[in-house]
């Protein structure tokens, strides 16, 4: 089909740039209307609700912290209100900041359990209802290749990131009475504009493909989970890194 989730409708966490930017726009390409949210970065949030526009797609900015439920609740809200349902969530928000384990401070600490984890979960129990309305639902969790294969300077992020796949497998059991199909993709090298220099083990793992991925492979993955043609793939993680990492 030219457009798979034409219909449908997508939240994206984190959709302001990198891998989140390209789900949103990818998912519009497939058809669907998509909130984009963001945390704070408003101009970041607005260039892809114009770039869905360009491509005739339909969108909403969803200024929301994911790690507040208040905020959350209000963005499931308003997104019923402009759309009247929603079918696919994306959650995709995380922190990924580097810190030695001896210097690392708690607060970063819960930081980036927070927003991976305790984000994933406000958005998903927020959005269950209009999920289950027409029973055939779809949660992605964007994981980590660090989540299977570890990495110093990166304990709080690897944890979360590992979380994710157990809250994946528990979804998975607990929502497919409802239609819900609930993935992960876990990317691996991913060309991505950084504040600070790549991550430390990014020069120990090299993929087989001789080459990084871009972002739009890792969304690729994403619409297809999202797709009609994966509703019997749910409980799964999706490794997309070239071969870094085999599973």
């Amino acid at each position: 089909m030219a457009a798979p989730l034409e219909g449908k409708v997508a939240l994206v966490t984190g959709a302001g740039r990198n891998i989140g930017r390209a789900i949103a726009l990818a998912l519009a390409d497939a058809g669907a209307a998509v909130a984009v949210n963001v945390r704070a970065n408003r101009d970041e949030g607005e260039a892809v609700v114009a770039a869905i526009a360009s491509r005739g797609g339909a969108s909403l900015l969803a200024v929301c912290d994911v790690t507040d439920r208040g905020q959350v609740d209000a963005m499931i809200a308003a997104i019923d209100a402009r759309f009247g349902r929603l079918d696919i969530l994306v959650n995709n928000a995380a922190i990924r900041r580097e810190a030695a384990f001896a210097d690392l401070a708690y607060a970063d600490w819960r930081a980036a359990q927070a927003v991976c984890v305790d984000g994933a979960f406000h958005c998903t129990q927020a959005a269950l209802s209009l999920l289950k309305a027409n029973g055939e639902g779809s949660v992605v969790n964007i994981g980590g290749m660090t989540a299977y294969t570890g990495a110093a300077m990166r304990a709080h992020v690897v944890t979360a990131k590992a979380a994710l796949g157990g809250f994946t497998r528990a979804l998975a059991h607990e929502l497919a009475p409802f239609g819900i199909t609930v993935n992960c993709v876990s990317p691996g090298l991913v060309d991505t504009t950084r504040a600070s220099a790549n991550p430390a083990h990014h020069a120990e793992h090299k993929a087989l493909l001789g080459r990084r991925g871009s972002p739009d492979e890792i969304a690729s993955a994403v619409v297809w989970l999202a797709s009609p043609g994966a509703r019997f793939t749910t409980g799964q993680t999706i490794h997309v890194n070239g071969g870094a990492y085999l599973n």
